[in-house]
């Protein structure tokens, strides 16, 4: 026995037997301290007693792997990543169960007869029961992510190690596993694992977040963070909610941020007594654009928190919301979230589902502003794509000079005012993922030759480039136009067409919409409560009628507009007819004209109702001038030829 273990041996006892601590005592934290009480009066160790590790058989450690091999096959990248990190410098990377046993491991083979002597190897054990103090074991009967360096140790056997270990938690919040990082040798000041401990907490915390992830994929899974730049790759929060939208899995960062006195465990917690928003609003988090400011606050203290919101594979629906579809089909929730009952959109939902997971290219037609890009992100959420890039591109707004580089990207100095390393163009960004080209009647001939061999090649070439780059996408398209009488006159090649239009989907506009008092109060709840007010607003029963009747010819973005203003200008929580914008106003005098205005007998179509025969009487009365009758009702004269178009009212001179 070394001088140097003696005096370790007699420090030990020292401390075991609560005797006056000297110096060498007191250079040990309490934590350490702890662990040396528990070992002797706990596990009965004899700190004189020194003794070499424990390797189980291969089939004993086998079968702890065996154990929590869903987490192993997760935690193995962190691993190696972790390693990487520490390559050279004589460390090794340990993963143990819950019970100390080592079922992974990452090391210096040269080294391999010495780590396996002293522990440092696959089989070990290295709970405190049977090793004393040391990084794991001490971690796991605290909970606590540590460093037990040198003389830190229980045994004296193991004094020239180093271990800095941090516990991996499970989703309900008990430990799973132990990622430690420990070495032979080391520099004998403890302060010189401070990186170490980082290190370690760092991958640790990415390895929960990942088997989490894993976990509850066939769950809505709430992302949260203090601020939003990491929010989708290292949120610091994690919850998983079930069909009743209560807690049923958390990250422990989650539980340490949103437990109390009272409450000390997130298990079955309902998401309203955790974050100001209700069940119904988890779906508008899904269509948020990446860059949005997607925030929510804290039911006890009013903190805001930047959310993302993942959907489950296949689900029935929103938690806590009747969407009207059929119960027995599996449709993806970002699918289902998209209507409230409405007939014709629900047969294009149901088609949408059955093609999300296939590779074939979706065309979506429909009126400006009817959700073709909600829909087209609904599909990419709903397919195996659904975490890799989404990538949308509006056709129209693209400067003509400038679509070929911002599609195809193009190489370094390929012409002036390029930059010095190149660009990566939007189709390569969309690599794996979805590529969303709205407006696609809008591009130019020129264009479209480029893009065909894109789709029949996949394979994108840069402008300036010589080779051609490999892309894997899935292609979503969309217009408001007649494509098909476009390929007929010309302006669309007819072989791009039939290479987009793998299938066609037809969103009704909002007009038409037999779910539209749900899709008002449904996009009413997205973009209401994010407003400056702390009451949550909501629509007065005459303000939701005057929305009903006003024939949206901006559709969905239209309806948003009209929601965000007068959320904005209102003077109280309950929005009124008053707080809507002057032109929706206005169109209440429709129904308002002079009762003493003679009918007319005109022919202008099946339809007859009160509102259109003031029409008729307020146009007669003019002579049918329409600048003069948009005056005397206080409309625009586009908002009254709307009025028209929608009550099937044609002007003499075009009978």
């Amino acid at each position: 026995m070394h001088a140097l273990q003696r005096s370790h041996i007699d420090t030990v006892l020292q401390v075991a037997q609560q005797q006056a601590l000297d110096d060498a005592a007191l250079a040990h934290d309490d934590v350490i301290r702890q662990s040396w009480l528990r070992c002797v009066r706990d596990h009965k160790l004899d700190p004189t007693r020194m003794q070499e590790a424990i390797i189980l058989p291969h089939e004993r450690y086998r079968e702890h792997q065996d154990q929590i091999e869903g987490l192993m096959r997760v935690a193995r990248y962190g691993l190696e990543a972790l390693y990487q990190q520490v390559s050279g410098l004589g460390y090794v990377v340990l993963l143990t169960d819950a019970k100390g046993v080592t079922v992974d491991f990452i090391g210096d083979l040269q080294m391999d007869a010495s780590l396996r002597k002293t522990g440092l190897y696959l089989g070990a054990v290295w709970s405190e029961q049977f090793a004393g103090t040391n990084g794991v074991g001490t971690c796991l009967s605290t909970g606590q992510s540590l460093t037990v360096h040198q003389a830190d140790h229980f045994d004296a056997m193991h004094i020239p190690l180093t271990c800095t270990a941090a516990p991996i938690y499970g989703p309900t919040g008990t430990i799973q596993a132990v990622l430690d990082l420990s070495a032979l040798h080391s520099p004998e000041q403890k302060q010189s694992q401070h990186f170490a401990l980082q290190l370690v907490r760092i991958y640790t915390h990415q390895i929960e977040n990942a088997y989490f992830l894993n976990q509850f994929s066939d769950q809505w899974v709430l992302r949260l963070a203090s601020a939003p730049h990491f929010l989708e790759v290292h949120p610091e929060l994690l919850l998983a909610l079930n069909e009743r939208a209560e807690v049923i899995g958390h990250n422990r960062r989650a539980l340490e941020f949103f437990q109390t006195p009272t409450a000390p465990s997130l298990m079955g917690a309902k998401l309203e007594s955790l974050l100001e928003i209700g069940v119904t609003d988890l779906a508008g988090f899904l269509f948020k654009s990446a860059y949005a400011r997607q925030t929510v606050t804290t039911v006890v203290d009013q903190r805001l928190l930047f959310v993302q919101v993942s959907a489950p594979r296949k689900t029935l629906g929103i938690p806590g919301q009747n969407t009207g579809h059929d119960k027995g089909a599996l449709i993806p929730a970002p699918l289902c979230a998209l209507s409230g009952g409405d007939p014709k959109l629900d047969a294009q939902i149901a088609h949408a589902a059955k093609l999300a997971p296939t590779p074939i290219s979706l065309l979506l037609l429909g009126e400006t502003g009817c959700g073709k890009e909600f829909f087209a992100k609904a599909i990419h959420q709903s397919s195996p794509r659904r975490l890799k890039p989404f990538v949308a591109v509006n056709c129209a707004a693209l400067p003509e000079g400038l679509i070929e580089s911002e599609l195809f990207g193009y190489a370094p100095g390929s012409f002036t005012g390029a930059l010095g390393k190149g660009k990566m163009g939007l189709i390569q960004q969309a690599d794996q993922g979805s590529l969303f080209l709205d407006e696609i009647g809008d591009m130019p001939l020129s264009v479209q030759v480029r893009l065909l061999r894109v789709f029949s090649e996949q394979e994108v070439l840069p402008v300036g480039a010589k080779q051609p780059i490999k892309v894997n996408i899935r292609l979503i398209s969309a217009s408001h136009r007649d494509l098909s009488l476009m390929v007929r006159e010309g302006s669309f090649r007819e072989d791009l067409f039939y290479r987009l239009a793998g299938a066609r989907l037809q969103l009704p506009p909002l007009r038409e919409r037999q779910d539209l008092t749900w899709v008002i109060q449904h996009l009413f709840g997205l973009y209401a409560w994010q407003q400056a007010t702390r009451d949550k607003p909501s629509l007065a029963a005459q303000t939701l009628e005057v929305l009903k009747q006003h024939p949206w010819p901006g559709n969905l973005r239209e309806l948003r507009s009209v929601i965000e203003y007068a959320c904005s200008v209102a003077q109280s929580a309950v929005i009124q007819v008053a707080d809507l914008p002057t032109y929706l106003r206005s169109s209440l005098s429709l129904n308002l004209a002079p009762s003493h205005l003679s009918s007319v007998n005109i022919s202008a179509g099946p339809l007859t109702s009160p509102e259109r025969d003031n029409l008729l009487a307020a146009l007669k009365q003019r002579a049918w001038n329409v600048s003069l009758t948009a005056t005397d009702l206080g409309l625009s004269r586009m908002t009254l030829y709307r009025h028209m178009k929608r009550l099937n009212i044609a002007h003499p001179k075009n009978s």
